[in-house]
């Protein structure tokens, strides 16, 4: 069996000169940065990688041999030897490198970086019963190839081109609905044909049901997923086949990156641009970047797919380190949807009524359904309302742990905080001031449009799809199929379904606010609203059906919302670009991060005051605050913030380093170090 382990004592009988027994460090899956020295028999080949059982205080761990033969920090009479090896079971030289790299880039202790690529450590242990094991048939070129457009082509060329090169990052831009899925399928076939493994990055699950369908009809073989809701038994089997190579293509979230690949050959991170693949608890990591370096290490490989690119990507292939490729116009008949403008100014002025669908959009609603087509009503707020207050006195419900509003989300019968977790159910009576009754919703999630339409429209089908609804990749496919099937004339749904999702009869896309995320202290508000509202838009009208989009507004002048109406992307990004190099800002620039939080409001705010004391002096590096983070209170932790800036020529990391060692942190406040933040809360 692989997973069988050789014993400490049978190691010692295979060496007859036990007492030169050498020194090897061992790297443990715990959140320390260093390694731990153990000896073992001088005729054993250990090497790095090869994963070994140790004595750890009263435990038995899994580490990874990290180096052999070096000289013990301690006397060699206080070290223990290896409890045992783990047959069968190893990490590759780039496998480690890429450890070696996250915990640098990252700041993060490479015993926490392990531990995720160890994610599995049953994996280590015999099972007493043996499982069936699932057979990972390999993915056939030949199967059936798609008719492509010259477009396409080209593409595919170009991306066939770049293999030869080793590593390489290629820019797949195209507009919505031209086909990049396919493009991107074809190019893997090359992988295929030399028995390498590949990985599709995806920013989440929920996309993975239409692409895996995509990828069997393609190859004729179901792909390796890889996602938090997998059992036991399904991580256990796909971490051993895609250790060993057997699993050739796999499609997962982040996390997958951090799968022990024995051949990758190549990297696809389907939409790019999309802020889910920052990672913001735990190790703080951007997905994207860190699939570039991984295929750096690995020498592959590396395409980055996207119809509203980042402008981190476009600046790196204006830099000419990244190749772009574009496919400007949609495949077959399809044409990009007619975008217009509702100004609800307009409508206030004329006191109608108050709905959140406009009495404009109630009507082409109507329209589109009695066509026998589909709608997508946009809201991305879950929930059904983001604030409640006592109409008698005022009062605001909100988070006893955090500083943030309790959400009220009637499907679950709770007042939720979207921070924290913490829910509650609200008696009907205010503790304030005692009146019966008087709480009053105020603005709308995707709940309470759910309701109005339920309300104005009773005979039309409707679903909300909402990450706390659709917990799942396969509730997600189950509701894909209703929609395909036209059991659903309306959906109602957040960012969830903001992008990759293809509804040959969704015809037309209503967005309720176009203005959230516009406002606020986040350097990226206005690209992240051109990418979400430009990705809704592009579900409509993707086969022969026209299709139309509606923004409600009250800012219609907005240049976001201008660029869209225009359809003149290349003017919005030459416009940020230029907003961004004024203000010095990435990507011109490096940014990062420093998060103090405890419990004690004293002790952070001290500690967060004496790091600004040591702060670098330099003229290269800029450091704003520290301040009360916006957030100030999350989980019962008071929290400051600090931003670190740097020409890109300046390694960050280097300078966040040295500055950590001129400050004694106190046990009772944590740093938190966030290379290249995505978040100013």
């Amino acid at each position: 069996m692989p997973e069988q382990k050789q014993s400490v004592d049978e190691l010692k009988n295979q060496s007859p000169q036990a007492e030169k027994n050498p020194c090897v460090s061992i790297l443990l899956p715990l959140p320390f940065k260093d390694t731990y020295d153990y000896l073992v028999p001088a005729s054993l080949p250990l090497i790095p990688g090869m994963i070994v059982t140790v004595e750890f205080g009263q435990r038995h761990l899994n580490g990874v041999v990290w180096s052999v033969g070096k000289t013990p920090d301690v006397p060699v009479s206080k070290l223990k030897y290896i409890s045992g090896i783990v047959e069968g079971f190893s990490l590759s030289p780039e496998n480690l490198e890429f450890l070696k790299w996250v915990s640098s880039y990252t700041m993060s202790p490479l015993g926490t970086i392990l531990k995720m690529m160890m994610s599995v450590p049953e994996v280590f242990t015999p099972l007493k019963r043996p499982a069936p094991q699932r057979i990972f048939p390999a993915p056939d070129p030949s199967f059936n190839p798609p008719l492509l457009e010259p477009q396409q082509i080209e593409a595919v060329a170009f991306l066939k081109s770049q293999f030869s090169r080793g590593y390489s990052v290629t820019l797949l831009d195209g507009v919505t609905g031209s086909g990049k899925t396919e493009v991107y399928l074809e190019a893997l076939k090359e992988c295929f044909l030399k028995k390498q493994q590949i990985l599709i990055l995806l920013p989440q699950i929920s996309l993975a049901p239409q692409i895996a369908q995509r990828f069997e009809r393609r190859f004729g073989v179901s792909p390796t997923l890889w996602h938090s809701s997998l059992t036991k038994a399904q991580r256990r089997e796909s971490w051993k086949q895609i250790h060993s190579g057997q699993a050739q293509a796999i499609i997962g979230a982040r996390s997958s990156l951090f799968l022990p690949y024995a051949n990758l050959g190549m990297i696809v991170v389907d939409e790019e641009h999309d802020p889910a693949y920052k990672q913001e608890e735990g190790v703080i990591y951007q997905a994207r970047d860190l699939a570039v370096a991984r295929a750096y290490l690995e020498k592959i490989s590396c395409l980055l797919a996207s119809a509203t690119p980042s402008l981190e990507t476009l600046y790196n292939c204006e830099s000419e380190k990244y190749q772009r490729i574009q496919l400007k116009s949609r495949y077959g008949v399809a044409e990009i949807p007619a975008i217009q403008i509702i100004d609800l100014r307009q409508l206030s002025a004329r006191k109608e009524k108050k709905y959140w669908i406009s009495a404009p959009l109630a009507t082409h609603l109507k329209e589109t359904i009695a066509a026998g087509e589909q709608a997508l009503i946009y809201l991305n707020r879950r929930g059904y309302a983001p604030l409640t207050l006592c109409g008698s006195c005022g009062t605001k419900l909100q988070c006893p742990y955090c500083s943030a509003w309790l959400v009220n989300h009637l499907k679950h019968g709770k007042f939720i905080c979207h921070h924290c977790g913490h829910n509650v159910s609200v008696s009907k009576t205010c503790q304030e001031c005692g009146a019966e009754e008087s709480w009053v919703c105020c603005g709308p999630g995707v709940e309470r449009i759910a309701e109005e339409l339920a309300e104005r429209f009773p005979s039309f089908r409707t679903t909300i799809i909402s990450s706390d609804i659709i917990e799942d990749a396969d509730a997600m496919a189950q509701i894909a199929e209703k929609i395909h099937n036209h059991d659903i004339d309306i959906i109602i749904g957040t960012q969830m379904i903001a992008k990759g999702h293809h509804f040959p009869n969704l015809t037309l896309v209503g967005i309720i606010d176009a203005d959230l995320g516009l406002s606020g202290g986040d350097l990226r508000a206005s690209e992240k609203t051109y990418q979400a509202l430009h990705q809704v838009a592009g579900r409509a009208g993707r086969e022969e059906k026209t299709g139309h989009v509606y923004l409600q507004t009250y800012a219609p002048e907005h240049p976001v919302l201008m660029s869209l109406l225009s359809g003149d992307r290349e003017t919005f990004i030459a416009q940020e670009m230029e907003s961004r190099e004024r203000g010095d800002m990435p990507p011109f620039t490096r940014l990062a991060s420093l998060i103090f939080s405890s419990r004690h409001r004293e002790a952070v705010e001290l500690t967060a005051q004496t790091f600004a004391r040591n702060a670098p002096r330099s003229q290269d590096i800029l450091v704003l605050g520290p301040s009360p983070a916006p957030l100030a209170v999350v989980r019962g932790k008071y929290r400051w913030r600090m931003l670190v800036q740097t020409p890109r020529t300046i390694s960050i990391q280097s300078v966040i380093h040295q500055w950590m060692k001129q400050v004694k942190i106190p046990t009772n406040v944590k740093v938190k170090i966030d290379i290249d933040p995505y978040s100013f809360l």
